[in-house]
């Protein structure tokens, strides 16, 4: 019984789900904070992953689908973390260009 849970489809498509959240947004954070530089990122595109991630977290509060909640959660703090560097480094950089 133990293996049929741990190989069902819901907890196979659930980790994946949350790996590919981890993934959709953790290498752009980390070149985000490597270069301090998000002038190339979208801050429409940014929200818009914030706003669906809550929405499947709720989503899933309502289906009680652990893994929607738990990778939308991954997504939604990725995406907070985003937009506050785009915040921070777009302001960094604008006080760096004198005219």
């Amino acid at each position: 019984m133990c293996l049929e849970f741990i190989f069902s489809l819901e907890n196979l498509s659930g980790s994946v789900a949350l790996i590919t959240s981890i993934i959709g947004l953790f290498p752009q954070v980390y070149k985000s904070y490597i270069t301090k530089s998000t002038e190339d990122i979208s801050m429409i595109m940014l929200a818009n992953y914030l706003v669906c991630s809550v929405a499947w977290i709720i989503h899933g509060l309502y289906t009680s689908s652990k893994f929607v909640i738990y990778s939308n959660i991954v997504g939604t703090v990725l995406s907070i973390i985003s937009i506050l560097q785009k915040v921070i480094y777009d302001k960094n950089s604008r006080r760096s260009i004198k005219i």
